[in-house]
């Protein structure tokens, strides 16, 4: 006759069996429990650990959409140069120039959220987003940091010219409609819509020449190709030389390198700021404690002698915003544009 054992036996995941008196099938003791329960509680605590890490745990990378060597680009370097004491940790600068200088915006949106991705984020990259359908939004995609830099436009005319106040010119040009003969560098520019904002207000009719860059507006201006056209400091050597006057600048304040051109806000524009600001951006989940600490660390190093220096070597201007401010601009400005390019025809039209 068998004996049937009171506690038979079974086979775990390991293909093991077992019995009532083999180790592993016994009842877990207090020791075992306690161990068990050590063990989890490491395992779910490194997580949390790796999330709470200090920042920056690895050097950053800061994405500058124009090619290196440029004026933005130097001064870029410098400013990263300036924050790396202060971060304790290498900034590198990357390079994606093309599609007007909007590529920082994709890259941002696609970088891990964690602030060691950060970008140089100029005000045009907003205004893009409304003149074409792409698959990113700045205002939903990008986290502002603060706000750094803008260059000054100015309102220039040939030497020749008989204006010599920009209330003269307007005023001829309201006078005559369609006869002005106004360039910018490009449609739907700073330089574009900083006249055409002004122009609408009096309903003026003019010819607008977009040109591919300064260089070749320069010489157009220079050579009374055309009676007048607005561009950013590009133009000083060219006041400097005789070559053309500066009437009026976009700066809210008088640029002190041409003290005796009012800005168009004397002159009864208030709105008519342009400077192209621009400043630096993460992706937009990144935590807000690492974005301030990115604020503090750039606002030190944006102050620097040797980044202003650098700066006004290339007649930039600091033109600091801390990150809530710069925000609220960056959204003033883009519903400002949004009302002017739908006037102007500019606004990306949508899918039917």
């Amino acid at each position: 006759m068998r004996h049937t054992p009171l506690f038979p036996a079974f086979k775990n995941d390991t293909g093991i069996t077992l019995s009532r008196d083999t180790p592993q099938a016994r009842h877990p003791t207090r020791r075992d429990i306690l161990f068990r329960a050590g063990a989890l509680a490491l395992a779910s605590a490194a997580p949390l650990a790796r999330a709470q890490a200090p920042f920056p745990s690895k050097p950053l990378q800061l994405i500058v959409p124009w090619p290196a060597g440029g004026q933005t680009d130097l001064t870029i370097r410098i400013l990263c140069e300036e924050a790396e004491p202060l971060l304790g940790q290498p900034v590198l600068v990357v390079n994606k120039p093309g599609a007007a200088g909007t590529l920082v915006a994709p890259a941002l949106k696609a970088a891990e959220a964690d602030g060691h991705t950060i970008g140089q984020v100029p005000i045009t990259v907003y205004r893009h987003a409304l003149m074409n359908h792409v698959p990113w939004d700045p205002v939903t995609d990008l986290a502002p940091i603060l706000q750094v830099s803008g260059v000054s436009f100015g309102l220039l005319v040939p030497a020749s010219s008989p204006f010599k106040s920009a209330t003269e010119l307007i005023d001829w040009a309201i006078k005559h409609p369609g006869e002005l003969i106004l360039g910018s560098t490009g449609i739907g520019t700073t330089a574009h819509l900083a006249m055409e904002e002004i122009l609408l207000q009096h309903n003026v009719k003019y010819v607008h020449v977009p040109y591919k860059g300064t260089a070749d507006q320069m010489l157009a201006i220079a050579g009374a190709q055309i009676m007048a056209g607005v561009n950013s400091t590009g133009f000083a050597p060219w006041v400097e030389k005789g070559q053309m006057r500066v009437l009026a600048t976009f700066n809210a304040t008088r640029n002190p390198r041409w003290p005796d051109a009012p800005t168009m806000r004397e002159l009864g524009y208030p709105q008519a700021v342009y400077t192209s600001p621009w400043g630096l951006a993460a992706p937009a989940a990144t935590p807000p404690a690492v974005v301030q600490k990115l604020h503090d660390v750039f606002h030190k190093a944006m102050f620097s002698e040797r980044h202003a220096g650098a700066l006004a070597k290339y007649d930039q201007s600091l033109d600091y915003l801390g990150t809530r401010d710069y925000r609220q601009a960056v959204l003033a400005t883009v519903e400002r544009e949004k009302k002017l390019l739908a006037r102007m025809n500019l606004l990306a039209k949508t899918a039917s």
